[in-house]
């Protein structure tokens, strides 16, 4: 590899792509958690439990996981100077997507944590296909470069 990555390029897209999984991962869970989190009455043992499970959750493995796999992706896009590539600006705009996915299911774990939910399961089963929708989108962005 010829860019300041150098021979480490491969271990850092190794890093990045362990990190994308642990952030789909949780991406995936965490509204499934709250389609279930809606079945429990508040304050209730169930729900208490499930508060945990969200923020252990968002904070334990999701936000840490998005944290490397940023900061691996934006090194590995540097390192391919490959910034005017069209394949690579739509993925950061999917990318994007899927961040303010990220923020929106944060506030809505912080409504549960307050007892505030205001949505329904129903709500929450098609939120949960965001994430789903975006990662085929960057898959196929990242391997086929379509344009």
């Amino acid at each position: 590899m010829a860019g300041f990555l150098g021979e480490y390029y491969l271990w850092v897209k190794a890093v990045h792509l362990i990190a994308v999984i642990a952030f789909m991962a949780g991406m995936l869970y965490l509204p499934r958690l709250f389609v279930y989190h809606c079945d429990s009455e508040a304050g209730s043992q169930q729900s208490e439990t499930f508060k945990v499970m969200e923020r252990r959750l968002l904070r334990a493995i999701i936000n840490p996981a998005l944290i490397v796999a940023t900061v691996l992706g934006l090194a590995m896009a540097a390192d391919l100077d490959a910034w005017g590539e069209v394949w690579l600006q739509a993925k950061i705009a999917m990318f994007l997507a899927l961040g303010a996915a990220h923020g929106k299911f944060s506030r809505w774990r912080r409504d549960f944590e307050r007892d505030e939910n205001r949505h329904t399961a129903r709500f929450y089963r098609y939120m949960n296909e965001v994430p789903t929708l975006a990662m085929i989108a960057i898959v196929i962005l990242v391997i086929v470069k379509p344009f």
